[in-house]
C-alpha cells in the first residue's frame, strides 16, 4: 500500500479563496494583531480563521472556548453544504513568493501507520528535527473532536531527478483549475489544478517505482532509507498520529485500516525544487566565558584540516575566528555542534539562542559572555542523509522561508 495517496479533498464552493484562506496556526504566535486582523478581513465570510486555532491562544483561558467554537463551526460548514468533495484526487498547488519564485507541491494524504515521530525512527515517512513531545497534548485537544482537518504540513522528497512532480507541473495546462487568488497579509499568489482520474493513476505508478528504488541513493549509510520526510508542520503530524494511536487504543480489535483518522492531508514538495530555500539558523551561547567555550569546543568537535571539517564562523566580541566542525561526528554541522551544545550548557550553564540573521548573530555576540557559531546553509541533499545517518535532527536546525512564506490553509479533509 502507498504511504502518499490521492485523498477525497474539501474546498469551498462559493468562499472568496483571499478570505478563505489563512496563514499555518504556528505562525505569529506572539503577534496577537496579526490573528485580529486576520479575523476582521474575513469577517462575514467562510473562512479557515474559523476552523483552526492560532497558537498564540494555546493555554490561554480563550482555548477551551474557540476550541468548542471551531468544532461546532466544522459541523455547520458540512450541514451548510459550504465544501464541495473532490474525490480520490490530488491538488496540484503552486505558491509565488515574495522574491517571485514559484513553489510547487502536490497535496494529497500520507499514511500514518508509515510515520514515526521518535528520533530513533526506522520508517518510510520521519520528522527531519525533534519532536518537543510537551507540544503535542495541547494540540490534541484541538483535533481530537474536530470533523475535518486542514493542513499546514509539508512533506519533501529528495527527489534528484524530478520524477514526481516536475511531471505533473508540465501538463498542468490541461488539469482543472479549482483555486486562485492572492493570499492575504503579504503571502503572496496561489494556484490550485485538480488531478483526477487517469493522471492519479499515473502519478501512483511512478511513486510506486520511486519508492521501490529509494533505497540505492542511500546504499552507502547504514540507517534504513526513507521516502518522506516533514519539512514543516512536524508537531501537526505528530498530532494527528497521537489522535490515531489513542483511536486505535480505545477500540481494541476493531478494523481501522480505512478509518480517515489513519492518514492525514499533506502538501509534498520536491527538497530540489529551485523555490525550496534552507536558511541556517546559527547559535548564539550567553552567560559563559566565551574563549573558554571556544577552547572546550575545539578540544571536543573540531578538526584541523578543512577537507575533513564543516566550515563555521565564530564571533567573540570584535574578534572572528574560521572553525571546522568534525565530519566524522556527524552528516550536519548544525548537527554536529547542537549534540555538543546541549550537552554542555547541561553541564556548565549558560543560556542558548537562535538565531537567523547573520548581522543579528555577530551583533550578539558583541555582547560580555556571549558566543556567536555562525553555521554553513545546508545543502538539500544533506537533509534525508543527516536524518537516515543520525536520526531526526535537533530542533532549529534549518528554516524553510520567512513567516509569510508558510503555507496557507486551503484544502481539507474529513477525519471522523
Amino acid at each position: 500500500m502507498s504511504i502518499f495517496k490521492p485523498a477525497d479533498i474539501l474546498l469551498p464552493k462559493d468562499a472568496p479563496m483571499e478570505k478563505w484562506a489563512v496563514i499555518a496556526c504556528d505562525q505569529f504566535t506572539s503577534d496577537y494583531d496579526y490573528w485580529q486582523r486576520v479575523r476582521a478581513n474575513a469577517e462575514g465570510c467562510h473562512s479557515t480563521i474559523n476552523l483552526v486555532l492560532p497558537e498564540a491562544l494555546l493555554g490561554t483561558p480563550e482555548e477551551e472556548t474557540q476550541t468548542a467554537l471551531i468544532n461546532k463551526t466544522m459541523d455547520e460548514y458540512i450541514a451548510d453544504g459550504v465544501f464541495n468533495t473532490y474525490a480520490n484526487s490530488f491538488i496540484y498547488v503552486e505558491r509565488t513568493m515574495e522574491n517571485g519564485t514559484i513553489r510547487k507541491g502536490l497535496v494529497g494524504m500520507v499514511d500514518l501507520e508509515a510515520y514515526d515521530f521518535t528520533q530513533e525512527a526506522t520508517t518510510d515517512i520521519r520528522a527531519t528535527e525533534r519532536t518537543v513531545i510537551e507540544r503535542i497534548p495541547p494540540r490534541v485537544r484541538v483535533r481530537k473532536n474536530a470533523a475535518i482537518e486542514l493542513p499546514h504540513i509539508i512533506m519533501l522528497v529528495d527527489d534528484h531527478e524530478k520524477v514526481l512532480i516536475e511531471p505533473v507541473t508540465a501538463k498542468k495546462e490541461s488539469l482543472k483549475k479549482v483555486y486562485e487568488c492572492d493570499l492575504m497579509e503579504d503571502g503572496g499568489h496561489i494556484v490550485g489544478w485538480l488531478v483526477e482520474g487517469a493522471d492519479v493513476e499515473a502519478f501512483n505508478e511512478v511513486f510506486a517505482e520511486y519508492s521501490a528504488n529509494v533505497g540505492k541513493k542511500y546504499a552507502d549509510l547504514e540507517g534504513a532509507p526513507m521516502i518522506l520526510a516533514t519539512g514543516d508542520g512536524n508537531h501537526s503530524l505528530a498530532t494527528a498520529k497521537t489522535c490515531y494511536e489513542e483511536l486505535k487504543a480505545a477500540n481494541p480489535g476493531v478494523d481501522l485500516s480505512n478509518h480517515p483518522a489513519r492518514y492525514a492531508l499533506v502538501e509534498v514538495e520536491n527538497i530540489h525544487d529551485e523555490a525550496q530555500v534552507f536558511e541556517p539558523i546559527h547559535r548564539i551561547v550567553m552567560g559563559l566565558d566565551p574563549h573558554m567555550v571556544l577552547a572546550d569546543a575545539k578540544a571536543a568537535i573540531c578538526v584541523d584540516e578543512p577537507d575533513a571539517g564543516f566550515e563555521a564562523r565564530v564571533y567573540i566580541g570584535d574578534e572572528c575566528e574560521t572553525v571546522y566542525l568534525d565530519k566524522a561526528k556527524g552528516e550536519l554541522a548544525v548537527g554536529v555542534l547542537q549534540e555538543w551544545l546541549d550537552e554542555y550548557l547541561k553541564a556548565k550553564g549558560g543560556d542558548i539562542d537562535y538565531i537567523h540573521d547573520d548581522d543579528a548573530l555577530i551583533a550578539l555576540a558583541a555582547k560580555p559572555e556571549s558566543i556567536g557559531f555562525l553555521l554553513p546553509a545546508m545543502e538539500k541533499s544533506q537533509l534525508f542523509r543527516g536524518v537516515i545517518a543520525d536520526g531526526s535532527l535537533p530542533r532549529k536546525t534549518f528554516s524553510m522561508g520567512h513567516s509569510r512564506e508558510k503555507r496557507y490553509y486551503v484544502e481539507a479533509r474529513s477525519i471522523k
